[in-house]
């Protein structure tokens, strides 16, 4: 009896221990003041806006979004990229992919200057299968070319073209259900990673990844980041010309870093989650609000860098910030699926 006992405190001390581990890793006694030098300019109709990219040439912000009843989401989708015009004081929206007629739950994207026109690769999500979608943007005007499809290709979150053929992509989980993704969202397993394609060929270039999600690259300084929210980290690499990774250093963030953005000087921004346990209650519907951060981080060199937090707040202005966009004085900030994004103005 004296070893049952002993067994039984065992497992309900390891229990406990668990438990408080998730709580406290998620970020759930976080205390959310809401802050933010600024104002707000304009909320947007657009139900979930979940990656948005600015192009400051042309002056108009490209925008993934889905109209998610929740996470996760079995059910088929046709949601769509958008053109914001950022030029126009009306911030006029256009849909791009109204002739993309196939199931279409858009995720992370990516955008790539070629000669005369962009080259644009979407995440998409759908009950039958999870792939990369191809179009080619030029002006005003999408149009589709191709999905890639491949066994590699079997959780991706968000993806970085590197030129026009290559690219680097996330898996966000290793398992798609049962006790695998239940430890994997719960207890922070490490175990998801970053795939990259050559142009012939997909391989593995980093792992042990806990919940790999936003991915960006710096081509003038040579660094891929990776955000890890379930960590509150983003993971620095140095990256080789064969694509391969060399794993330099994690920041932490103190925050569920979502989507990672980069401005003209090399910055971070980032819209992220604080606290993980009340994301996951809201995007099950059973919570009516979860709470948004964005930060700033930059970037000089190993240990040394600066992380600023721009905005914060309870989600009742706007929830589950995914993404943060610096375009001249304003901020573009999307979301997992409430039914407008916002266009802020910083001071």
């Amino acid at each position: 009896m004296r070893i049952v006992k002993r067994i039984i405190i065992v497992l309900v001390v390891a229990l406990l221990f668990f438990v408080t581990h998730i709580f406290v890793s998620t970020g759930y006694f976080r205390t959310i003041e809401n802050s933010f030098e600024g104002s707000l300019v304009k909320r947007i109709n657009l139900a979930g806006a979940e990656d948005i990219m600015v192009n400051t040439e042309k002056g108009y912000a490209l925008i993934s979004a889905t109209a998610r009843k929740g996470l996760p989401n079995d059910e088929e989708e046709f949601g769509g990229l958008y053109l914001l015009d950022l030029k126009d004081e009306m911030f006029a929206l256009k849909k791009l992919t109204g002739d993309f007629a196939q199931s279409f739950a858009p995720h992370g994207i990516s955008m790539f200057k070629t000669d005369s026109t962009y080259k644009v690769m979407a995440i998409n999500h759908t009950p039958e299968k999870h792939s990369i979608e191809v179009f080619r943007l030029h002006d005003e005007t999408m149009v589709y070319e191709k999905t890639l499809v491949n066994e590699a290709i079997f959780s991706p979150n968000d993806i970085v073209m590197i030129d026009e053929n290559r690219f680097y992509f996330t898996n966000d989980h290793k398992y798609t259900d049962g006790l695998g993704r239940l430890l994997e969202d719960y207890g922070g397993l490490a175990i998801s990673n970053v795939i990259y394609f050559d142009g012939e060929n997909y391989r593995e270039v980093a792992d042990g990844i806990a919940y790999a999600n936003g991915i960006n690259y710096d081509a003038d300084r040579n660094l891929l980041y990776v955000a890890s929210p379930r960590k509150f980290l983003v993971k620095v690499y140095k990256r080789a010309e064969d694509g391969s990774l060399t794993f330099i250093e994690n920041i932490d963030c103190g925050t569920g870093v979502d989507n990672i953005e980069l401005d003209g000087q090399g910055h971070l921004w980032i819209g992220a989650h604080p606290n993980l346990l009340r994301f996951a209650a809201y995007a099950k519907g059973k919570k009516k609000t979860a709470p948004s951060e964005v930060i700033k981080i930059e970037y000089r060199d190993t240990n040394d860098y600066d992380i600023e937090t721009i905005y914060l707040e309870d989600g009742k202005t706007m929830s589950a910030s995914t993404v943060a966009v610096p375009y001249k004085d304003l901020l573009i900030m999307g979301n997992v699926m409430d039914p407008n994004f916002l266009i802020l103005k910083r001071e």
